[in-house]
């Protein structure tokens, strides 16, 4: 017969190491006043009977569950699953449990997960797809539940939302193509609509009509390899083919590049000068060499854990007499130049 399992509290280590429970508490609280022997004594008492603290229960009595949800579609990108992994190391650095919840791009995907986050009692949800009802982020804030907004567009009661300043970019873009003598600008996007991706092209547009430039805007599909090739077929099938098409991603620019070279044997950056966006790693295979501007993702992480630290601190910054309350920062992407643009 099968011995039946045993759950080893921390009255046990108490019994055995014969010090209050009060002792051992303190001994696995970091930072609690305890003597060298006395943690001594109840390390090794635990040791003896395999002895493990529950941070669950733990940060449910303090009515904390540590656990912090990552509301994400589209996973398997180079983008998301960079940004995905600084985020659940600093969360584990930490302390903090994270829990992935994948979504597709919808509202409504957003908004159950927002409600699986609720019923999961945790702390804060880091939504990076999608905006959620404001109806379940007020039950969010009214739970006590911070969200943060990764290249979002909506302000939220107790939120803090972390975008990037797409002007710079815009400007070193049109700069680029000026200086490889380009006249025909193309700006090539998909039709996710997300606030990040619209601004980059927003931004684009604006700044190549103040220097005088005119942008032809194609959009198509998912933000993908694939979009990329249609896009290609789309814009370098026309009368007046582009001589310079900025790519709302990297994703995007490789599918454009490899079918503008394979089917239109077009040479870059001699005939077709091109830039992307998000620096993944395939930007810098030598197959590619593309021109790209860097998301500081390592950045968005760090900070976005240090203010979710930083406002469990100080619970009075976040009550109901506060719910106007909304923290943001602004980046910059910086330009990481390589060979697909004529003179970088």
């Amino acid at each position: 017969m099968q011995g039946e399992k045993t759950v080893v509290s921390a009255q046990d280590v108490a019994e055995r190491a014969g010090v209050s429970r009060s002792a051992v508490s303190r001994v696995f609280t970091p930072g609690a006043s305890v003597s060298s022997a006395m943690r001594i004594r109840v390390m090794k008492a635990a040791e003896e009977l395999g002895y493990h603290v529950n941070h669950l229960a733990r940060g449910l009595v303090r009515n904390r569950s540590g656990i912090v949800c990552l509301i994400v579609s589209e996973i398997a990108t180079p983008y998301r699953a960079s940004l995905v992994r600084w985020l659940t190391q600093s969360l584990q650095e930490a302390g903090k449990i994270a829990m992935l919840i994948n979504t597709d791009r919808s509202d409504n995907s957003v908004s159950a997960a927002l409600q699986q986050a609720i019923n999961f009692r945790a702390d804060a949800s880091i939504i990076l797809s999608g905006m959620p009802d404001r109806t379940i982020t007020r039950q969010c804030y009214q739970h006590g539940q911070r969200i943060i907004l990764i290249n979002r567009d909506e302000a939220l009661p107790g939120s803090l939302s972390i975008n990037l300043d797409a002007q710079r970019a815009a400007e070193t873009a049109v700069m680029a193509f000026q200086r490889a003598g380009c006249r025909h600008l193309v700006f090539a996007n998909s039709l996710a609509g997300t606030p990040s991706l619209m601004k980059r092209e927003t931004a684009f547009v604006a700044e190549a009509a103040r220097v005088g430039l005119t942008v032809t805007v194609e959009r198509f599909g998912s933000t993908s390899y694939e979009s990329g090739q249609i896009l290609a077929h789309r814009l370098l099938t026309q009368p007046q083919r582009p001589d310079a098409i900025f790519c709302v991603t990297d994703l995007v620019a490789c599918g454009l590049m490899d079918e503008a070279r394979h089917r239109f044997a077009l040479r870059v950056p001699e005939d077709l000068c091109l830039i992307g966006y998000d620096s993944i790693p395939q930007a810098g295979w030598s197959s590619y060499n593309l021109t790209t501007f860097a998301q500081p993702v390592e950045q968005f992480a760090r900070d976005a854990v240090d203010w979710l630290m930083q406002t469990e601190a100080d619970e009075t910054g976040f009550t109901p007499q506060n719910e106007q309350q909304h923290d943001s920062l602004l980046y910059q992407a910086d330009v990481v130049w390589r060979g697909s643009v004529r003179g970088g």
